[in-house]
């Protein structure tokens, strides 16, 4: 098989998709391109911000695009290519397409909220509280991880710190002149895109190595960077979000589009084959773990956003819809983006597919999932004339910036999720006016204040790196970002509903990755628990403790959100 075919097919399918399957979707939601938004009525300045569709895709790309789509298809490709990229075309376009622009669609018909709010009015008062304690724990884990992995990247490649530092001053630079000093978008992106890439070789000719410069050592270095980031992340999340976190994203999505250009035409060029094994079997051995995993239901998990990703529908519903400017942009922003990633998560398979299954996973052993990725594009543009060396380089500062988006949205992610878990009850659905609502309490306007908001998610991340927990963590994020994506789809299947619109849309993929994602927590929960009884608290304890408090979690929103099925069927069969 030839990898560039592989990619005109998918290509092709996301193009159909995009114009039937996603106007369907449309249509069964109800988009109405008349209806103002939130980032009108409620605009702030702050957060809710009318947006033009084009910086708003960069931002919404950009935050949903990090190492996920990359990542993923990398190390499922255990399981051979051809199961990667079935579950990537089909999991985009029927899962992970709807997924996300019907989080959008939600959260702009209640106000921008986030999806925990819009589970309040299906579920009630526990079933908010239950997803919003979800959503922000999951939260906290990326903070923490993400991280420590860009601080470890500040340490082993100094020109990506450079890099990273003069993008946010090229950032605020940028949402400064446009949204304040009259500057175009497009004058705007005329200077600063360059700029941008300039920033890229000025890295790496001013590598900022501070295990050089203030003559400390590794762990040293990474703990200082660790600090660093962690002041980032505070004033990511308490800036006006034009000011930093939105420019930052636009400018740093024509990275991504660059790298991708130079991936997506280096394997047409190349027209690389395809050695690895198409189908490995319904189990292959982890080449990082050496355990056998099997394919159902780890594939699904392993791949997580370069199919279908929980974590999008926080972004969706959480800052982008603030931004959106016309309900007619939901299907290229949402629906689109979605199907781009399927893109980048087809190219990343390409990547690791031209070697041999042996050849994959000594690389992936010895490399890791990102180097490796990064390598493999680099062999792609050698035909294109860019040395193997400078590709290898220019791709791993890409992917930390990108690394950099993805934490300082989660941490404004967190702190709106922590916020919302102090909002009092919301009015029932049709509830009379007369009937009073309970009002914010005294320490509301305190705990659900910006800075302290912000202040909780960032210590939280900081113990987690400084206790340990949070690599060990990692696994049981895979699993509950597809958990999340599973419960966001029983939302809106409620809503669909109650509203007597189709279900199928989302009812079928909310069945779908309960039960993939829900088999995969069980298994690591297991996993953990013989780990633990063999090898003492240290060796599986934290793990199976969170496992098992997710599946608790988890069990009880599925009851909730089952009892509301129930109930709404029950209400619609008498009023026919």
């Amino acid at each position: 098989m030839n990898g560039a075919l592989l990619l005109a097919v998918s290509c092709v399918l996301f193009y159909l998709a995009y114009h039937f399957y996603g106007r369907l979707v449309e249509r069964v939601f109800g988009v109405d391109p008349v209806r103002q938004t939130p980032a009108h009525t409620l605009r702030d300045g702050v957060d809710y911000v009318p947006t033009q569709p084009a910086i708003l895709f960069g931002h919404h790309f950009a935050s949903i695009a990090g190492a996920g789509p990359i990542v993923g298809p990398v190390l499922a490709a255990q399981f051979g290519w051809v199961a990667v990229a079935l579950w990537v075309v089909l999991g985009c376009i029927l899962i992970g397409s709807v997924h996300d622009l019907a989080a959008m669609f939600l959260s702009i018909r209640h106000q921008g909220r986030s999806i925990g709010t819009v589970i309040e009015s299906l579920m009630g008062y526990w079933g908010r509280m239950l997803f919003l304690f979800f959503c922000w724990f999951t939260l906290v884990l990326v903070v923490a991880e993400f991280l420590r992995i860009v601080a470890e990247t500040f340490v082993e490649i100094p020109a990506v710190a450079t890099a990273s530092l003069l993008f946010i001053g090229l950032a605020v630079g940028f949402g400064r002149l446009v949204y304040r000093g009259g500057l175009s978008v497009l004058t705007g992106s005329l200077i600063f895109v360059p700029l941008t890439f300039a920033c890229v070789y000025a890295g790496t000719l001013f590598p900022l190595d501070l295990v050089k410069l203030l003559g400390c050592d590794v762990a040293a270095a990474r703990q200082l960077w660790t600090v660093v980031l962690l002041a980032y992340c505070f004033a990511a999340s308490v800036l006006p979000v034009w000011l930093l976190l939105q420019p930052r994203d636009y400018l740093n999505s024509y990275l991504l589009y660059a790298m991708m250009a130079l991936g997506f035409i280096g394997i047409f060029v190349a027209r690389p084959a395809l050695n690895l094994d198409a189908f490995t079997g319904w189990h292959a051995v982890s080449p990082l773990s050496g355990r056998s995993d099997p394919l159902i239901p780890l594939l699904f998990v392993t791949v997580a956003c370069g199919a279908c990703s929980g974590f999008h529908a926080l972004v969706a519903s959480g800052t982008t819809a603030k931004q959106v400017d016309n309900e007619r942009h939901l299907r290229p922003v949402a629906y689109g983006g979605m199907l781009i990633e399927g893109v980048l998560a087809i190219i990343a398979l390409v990547a690791v597919g031209v070697m041999s299954q042996a050849e994959y996973a000594a690389a992936l052993k010895t490399q890791g999932a990102v180097k490796l990725f990064a390598g493999g594009v680099a062999s792609f543009t050698d035909k294109l004339g860019l040395p193997h060396n400078a590709g290898i380089v220019f791709i791993s500062l890409a992917l930390a910036a990108f690394l950099m988006t993805t934490l300082d949205t989660a941490t404004r992610l967190a702190r709106f999720t922590w916020q919302e878990l102090f909002l009092p009850r919301e009015r029932p659905e049709g509830a009379p006016s007369a009937i009073a609502m309970p009002a914010p309490s005294a320490s509301y306007a305190f705990v659900s204040n910006r800075y302290v908001a912000t202040l909780v998610a960032v210590a939280a991340a900081g113990w987690l790196l400084l206790g340990g927990g949070a690599k060990s963590l990692w696994p049981v994020f895979a699993s509950s970002n597809q958990l999340l994506a599973a419960l966001t789809l029983l939302g809106c299947s409620l809503w669909l509903l109650r509203h007597k619109r189709p279900l199928a849309l989302t009812l079928l993929p909310m069945l779908f990755m309960m039960a993939t994602s829900g088999a995969a927590i069980i298994t690591l929960f297991l996993r953990n628990a013989r780990a633990w009884q063999a090898g003492g608290f240290k060796a599986g304890g934290v793990m199976t403790l969170t496992t098992g408090i997710l599946i608790v979690m988890s069990v009880a929103l599925i009851a909730m959100g089952a009892v509301s099925i129930r109930q709404t069927a029950r209400h619609t069969e008498k009023e026919v």
